[in-house]
């Protein structure tokens, strides 16, 4: 009988010992959160705030309760890993006021990213507030209704989610990024530049090319101070991105790579034998590049987990290829979605790139309830592969186009492959030229 135990609830770490426990009936599978749920959504957090989702409970796919008992697997919530001996192969858990250890033949690290936080003067006041773990909305809540002025640090993915939800519950939002555009690692600047104009008109305050360089405060935050002014304000969020929580890693003596992240291969191994990692602490490799990168998703995070317990149980039953990069957000109506290479991304690894940026309509002209979406393509200029593209566009039909991407992405496409793509047609769902096809058509610069 194998003894597998997998540190963090999470995506990556629930899909462990799901896997683990599916392909090998007889394991012994322990699964260890510090929180209080389990097979929770982080990403579901902003709509739990903001009250669409009615309780941080509804972003449990399954209560750690109904995981021990349908999936016969042990799970122990509230429960902190602060050790790992790789000798002795077992880990110090603590418990409430008491310490124990766990045996284990596998384990699997599956622990997550964490909030980066700036060493700026006066992070620490009350009221600087961060964002991880479900556990948390309940205090975030608290502290985001009680203010009407909310300063938000950082203009990725978080920062504009959390605009929509702090603009619903009628605060005034002041958004500061560091540089001269909104979600600077996702897109290139003339599609963000449709985002940013879409939150001034819902009436975010941007202050884009502005780096916060103090909070002040007796005890309580009270002022944000920048490179070119000062604001005051009630609370700050903060959300200048994540960080891989590779603590637990580094103790079992597993290499980390040039991303900061674990080292893992395509078996989702580390460099410790019988130590496997997932999720947001694993490095990914890009399928475009061949890069090692640190894209942490939580679709991602799912198939990794589903690897590392697969392979934890049957060895090497499982590979995980890798990631193109597609993410997908909102603003109000606006959906936002990316996969691939920015143009800026490629042309800093070395390609010669052709782009094109085209505006058309999610439907055809004459059908009602369509709206206006802008696609922008990417691709290599000498051989026509397509690198990447982003779509910004009104409704959820934005996220299939990125989905539609991402499939002839890793399929290995050029221009003209996606232009005779068989993409659906009826005027409730698409015009009969298909926004991606028209894209391709003008990407081709006259050749189709």
């Amino acid at each position: 009988m194998v003894r597998v135990v997998v540190i963090g609830g999470g995506a990556a770490g629930a899909s462990a010992a799901a896997r683990a426990r599916r392909l090998d009936p007889s394991a012994e599978v322990t699964l260890i959160e510090r929180g209080s749920m389990i097979t929770h959504a982080p990403c579901g957090m902003p709509y739990a705030i903001g009250g669409l989702v009615k309780s941080q409970d509804d972003l449990m796919t399954y209560s750690p309760e109904e995981f021990e008992k349908e999936r016969n697997i042990k799970v122990l919530i509230r429960s902190e890993v602060v050790d790992v001996d790789v000798e002795k192969r077992n880990v110090t858990v603590k418990r409430g006021g008491s310490i124990e250890k766990i045996a284990w033949d596998k384990l699997v690290i599956a622990t997550g990213a964490k909030p980066l936080v700036p060493k700026i003067p006066g992070v620490e006041l009350k009221g600087v507030l961060t964002m991880r773990h479900p556990d948390e909305v309940p205090s975030l809540k608290g502290h985001l209704e009680k203010a009407k002025t909310v300063a938000i640090v950082g203009g990725g993915y978080i920062g504009v989610e959390m605009s929509e939800v702090l603009l619903e519950m009628s605060k005034k939002v002041l958004l500061f990024e560091m540089f001269d555009q909104v979600l600077p690692s996702a897109l290139d600047p003339d599609v963000a530049a449709l985002v940013a104009e879409e939150m001034n008109v819902r009436g975010v305050e941007l202050h884009l090319g502005e780096r916060v360089v103090e909070f002040r405060g007796a005890d309580h935050v009270n002022k944000v101070v920048t490179e070119k002014g000062e604001y005051a304000v009630d609370e700050v969020l903060l959300a200048v991105g994540v960080r891989p929580d590779v603590d637990l890693a580094v103790r079992a003596g597993a290499k980390l790579g040039e991303t900061g992240a674990v080292y893992v291969n395509e078996y989702m191994e580390t460099t410790v034998p019988d130590v496997y990692a997932a999720g947001d602490v694993a490095e990914k490799v890009h399928r475009l590049t061949g890069r090692r990168v640190w894209i942490p998703l939580a679709p991602t995070a799912n198939k990794e987990g589903q690897v590392a317990g697969g392979n934890a149980v049957r060895s090497r039953v499982l590979k995980f290829p890798g990631v193109v990069g597609t993410a997908v957000t909102k603003f109000f109506n606006l959906y936002i979605a990316r996969t691939g290479l920015s143009e800026r991304e490629a042309t800093q690894l070395g390609f010669k790139t052709q782009s094109a940026l085209i505006k058309a309509r999610t439907k055809a002209h004459y059908m009602p309830g369509g709206g206006v979406v802008h696609v922008k393509l990417v691709a290599e200029e000498s051989t026509g592969r397509i690198l990447g593209g982003q779509i910004v566009g009104e409704g959820q039909v934005v996220a299939s186009y990125a989905d539609i991407l991402a499939v002839a992405l890793q399929s290995g496409y050029a221009v003209s492959d996606l232009f005779f793509s068989d993409i659906g047609y009826m005027p409730d769902t698409a015009p009969v030229w298909h926004p991606l096809i028209v894209a391709a058509r003008v990407l081709s610069r006259g050749r189709l």
